[in-house]
């Protein structure tokens, strides 16, 4: 599963993206101690997508545009609601000792 995960990560993101993922991996990891794992990713990938929208939105937009970013928006903030509360509930004492192995496998790429 972790293979389908990088290539997405490698298919989908921009250099520049990458390293706006692999900063919130690590902040998620080292400083709120979420466990290195599917949720994690996704969590990472959705703040990721994110600041992406929000690039589009500074580019300004009018119609179906803007509708399409509000919107999508919209459905990216409440995914990272949710996987914000499942990472929360498995949410570690001390930082996951599989974390910066897991932060290493993406920044590989």
């Amino acid at each position: 599963m972790i293979r389908e995960l990088k290539e997405k990560f490698i298919r989908e993101f921009t250099p520049s993206e990458k390293i706006v993922f692999l900063e919130k991996c690590r902040e998620a990891v080292f400083r709120s101690r979420y466990p290195a794992d599917e949720d994690l990713f996704y969590y990472c990938y959705l703040l990721t997508l994110r600041e992406r929208m929000r690039g589009i939105g500074l580019q300004g937009g009018e119609g179906y545009l803007r509708l399409l970013l509000v919107e999508g928006t919209k459905d990216i903030e409440d995914a990272i609601k949710l996987y914000r509360q499942r990472l929360e509930e498995k949410k570690l004492s001390i930082s996951d000792p599989e974390g910066r192995r897991f932060i290493d496998y993406f920044s590989g790429s």
